[in-house]
């Protein structure tokens, strides 16, 4: 740890985060950077900050504070320090382990887009977490919002994030064709066009078994009951169906005693009906249509059932598997459809990058949009929870903008060091605040009845509710 980062010093009443042997240890005062983004982040980041201290102080007496230290990204590093995202940025959060970080502008170029990857790559933040609830009272397009409480575990350093593309036209893209389609393709009847821009997919065991760890783990610290893996493997058998056969096999040779797959309960409930049933009837039971098979498929259905039973049939059975943890999956298509109108039976989503980054958005959008939807990256040793919003300029500097999304980030990194008490403080003034109906502009004018109030001002009326629900303790 150095004493300064971009000459800013460090905070001398903070203490430094520790991290050994996957444990965090969480000093009485942290030395948390933060970065307050740019446009609306800088009231934003006013707002969240006096939220968050608020809550720390009424849940701990005072025993405990956030040592907040600013770090440079952005449009203020630029002018600072004449780079979007300083070296130093970069190693504060690696020394200080967590961070808290507001909306940042993307300048034409794509310069700053090389802050969430950097961070990515050197701290390895392979997961983005995204917890998607509804509070009570915000507008929404659909009729039962409530319905809507899932955590998404997206993983974040492959797929489309490994970003290895090649444009149409250059001298490389047309080296990658022609070896595909003089090598690879050859005898197949199938060629790719010379015009093509070229993307590679890449998704392996490694970063799946990672992912699956955290997502399962999480499940059985916040007794969520159901994790889904999503994915269109019915297209991309060798990536995107990997990812769901992966999921499925880390969960079993990891999480055995915890969790019991969709295919295996149906087998367990099966033998539960009847005790009598033949592995062949059980076998029927699970795969329709299987009397039609071929004879292999048959075999191998079979052999399905058998070692399900082996493995699990005397520790899984007559019921008890409806205590675990059901691991099941779904097509990325077919989620999208049974959010909207199922939502309440899925409550933990493991996906690959390009399907979380839809879903997140597409189930934040029932809950009140991205102003409501805090998120995280977070890796072994790391995390950088963050808005998920963009910055709107246009609104800068004029105290009008929904501060929820940081302040719910928030509340997930004081979950994540464990400081629960503040954390639940916030949801609850969070709550309260918004079913008085005293609101940002963003709510307030599809809310009949409300008051709307600027970013300062409902960061005052969440403290204050924080304070009167803790009476009411």
């Amino acid at each position: 740890m150095k004493q300064s980062y971009n000459d800013i010093p460090v905070p001398a009443d903070g203490q430094q985060i520790e991290y050994k042997d996957g444990v965090y240890y969480i000093p009485d005062r942290p030395i948390i950077p933060f970065i307050e983004g740019d446009g609306t982040g800088r009231d934003i980041w006013r707002a969240s900050r006096r939220v968050l201290d608020a809550a720390v102080e009424k849940a701990f007496g005072g025993k405990k504070h956030i040592a907040w230290f600013e770090v440079l990204a952005g449009e203020k590093a630029f002018n600072e320090r004449g780079t979007w995202l300083p070296d130093d940025t970069v190693e504060a959060i690696r020394d200080f382990r967590i961070a808290l970080k507001g909306p940042l502008t993307t300048p034409v170029g794509g310069g700053i887009r090389s802050l969430n990857v950097t961070l990515r790559q050197v701290l390895d933040l392979y997961a983005c977490v995204r917890p998607v609830r509804y509070f009570e009272g915000v507008p929404s397009p659909v009729k039962h919002p409530e319905r809507m409480n899932v955590v998404i575990f997206r993983e974040n350093t492959e797929d489309v994030y490994a970003g290895i593309e090649w444009r149409s036209g250059t001298p490389e893209v047309k080296r990658i064709i022609d070896f595909l389609n003089a090598e690879m393709l050859k005898g197949t009847g199938r060629q790719i066009r010379s015009d093509s821009g070229i993307g590679i997919k890449p998704i392996s065991p490694t970063a799946t078994g990672r992912l699956m760890r955290r997502a399962l783990n999480y499940a059985i610290e916040n007794n969520r009951r159901t994790v889904t893996l999503v994915h269109k493997g019915n297209i991309m058998k060798f990536t995107e169906g990997a990812f769901r056969d992966w999921g499925y096999a880390f969960a079993k040779a990891e999480f055995r005693d915890k969790v019991v797959t969709e295919r295996e309960s149906w087998i367990l409930g099966n033998l539960d009906q009847n005790s009598n049933l033949s592995i062949e009837q059980n076998a029927a039971m699970i795969e329709p249509g299987l009397e039609n098979a071929t004879e292999s498929f048959k075999q191998q259905i079979y052999k399905e059932v058998k070692e399900a039973l082996d493995a699990i049939g005397k520790t899984h059975g007559q019921g008890r598997w409806k205590d675990k943890i059901l691991v099941n999956d779904r097509i990325a298509d077919s989620v999208f459809q049974q959010v909207l109108l199922r939502a309440n039976e899925y409550q933990v989503f493991v996906t690959p990058n390009l399907n979380g980054d839809y879903l997140s958005d597409a189930c934040a959008a029932q809950v009140g949009g991205l102003g409501m939807a805090p998120g995280a990256n977070i890796g072994d040793g790391y995390g950088v929870f963050e808005a998920t919003h963009g910055t709107a300029p246009k609104y800068a500097d004029k105290d009008v903008i929904n501060p929820s999304s940081v302040i719910l980030s928030g509340v997930m990194m004081l979950e994540f060091i464990g400081w629960k008490e503040a954390a639940r403080l916030v949801e609850e003034g969070i709550a309260e605040t918004i079913q008085q109906k005293k609101v940002t502009y963003d709510l307030e004018r599809l809310m009949t009845g409300a008051t709307r109030l600027r970013t300062s001002e409902f960061a005052t009326a969440v403290i204050e509710n924080m304070g009167a629900a803790l009476a009411a303790r």
